[in-house]
């Protein structure tokens, strides 16, 4: 159920509310376009700036416009265990196929805290989850053990591996097992990743080229890398350019060029740089979508 190519959905904003007209909107552009499913409230959904209300409000209205016709994993993180319980019953309240829950930031746990973190989640709801380990913005790695660990549990079913190692999809195959879900968190190394035993990408990039990034994956779960590798070798400078800031600003820049979305932000992000914005427009161009 959970593979291929699933864009970590942008969050539209107009006026510095929620724009869920376009949001409904783009649920299924992407969905004509190939997408294999939805993660909404990520990160590159920038839900460190909205309310829980606003949190809530954007994960039903994508299940609800996604209607199962692929499946929707909903964000669902906080390093505050009773706030992320709350998010995933919401996630199981509303018709959401999983929940994806980050590795807690900032209070940096053990090893052990993890575990007990995530196993009040699994016990709070008959949902599965995702574990989303990215070191890079929670300053804590869970390990390939704890990872096995938890895959005992029976809705514990994968991770979003951002650590950007591609040994690690081989660590992990080996502690978690082949049934364990690994899907790619790097737009850059989805490729290599999917060699190594992954099984899909949550892609910021997915954002703005959903048909080349799902012809991508299906490629690769066909066995054909070469093919693959050509698409990547499109996507790369664009995926390099969205990247050169925060990548929610980039896709959404990207997404504006291209008639999607506006290029709205909240504070502390802002606007891209000239010089981001002509990088984002040459990446574009390479990869034929302007």
């Amino acid at each position: 159920m959970l593979t291929g190519s699933m864009p970590a959905l942008i969050t539209p904003f107009r006026n510095g509310e929620l724009d869920l007209e376009t949001l409904k909107k783009l649920v299924e552009w992407h969905i004509g376009e190939g997408t294999n499913g939805f993660v909404p409230v990520g990160t590159t959904g920038e839900s460190p700036t909205l309310t829980h209300a606003e949190h809530e409000t954007v994960i039903e209205t994508v299940v609800k416009a996604t209607a199962g016709r692929v499946p929707v994993i909903a964000g669902a993180g906080s390093n505050n265990t009773v706030e992320a319980i709350r998010f995933v019953q919401f996630a199981e309240k509303v018709g959401a196929d999983a929940a994806l829950v980050v590795t807690p930031y900032y209070n940096k746990p053990t090893q052990r805290g993890m575990i007990a973190h995530f196993t009040a989640l699994h016990d709070c709801a008959d949902i599965p989850i995702v574990i989303y380990n990215i070191p890079s913005r929670s300053v804590v790695d869970m390990t390939p053990e704890t990872m096995a660990e938890l895959a005992k549990l029976p809705r514990i079913v994968g991770v979003k591996d951002a650590t950007g190692d591609l040994a690690r999809v081989c660590d992990t195959r080996l502690a978690c097992g082949p049934d364990f879900v690994q899907m790619s968190g790097e737009d850059a190394t989805a490729h290599g990743f999917n060699a190594q035993g992954g099984v899909g990408c949550i892609s910021v990039t997915a954002n703005v080229a959903p048909g080349l990034l799902a012809k991508m994956q299906a490629a690769t779960r066909a066995g054909d890398y070469a093919a693959a590798l050509e698409i990547q070798d499109k996507l790369m400078p664009l995926h390099k350019a969205i990247f050169t800031e925060p990548g929610l600003i980039g896709a959404k820049y990207a997404m504006s060029k291209l008639g999607l979305c506006s290029d709205e932000v909240r504070l502390p992000h802002m606007a891209l740089t000239d010089e981001t914005k002509a990088l984002v427009d040459a990446g574009l161009a390479h990869a034929g979508l302007l």
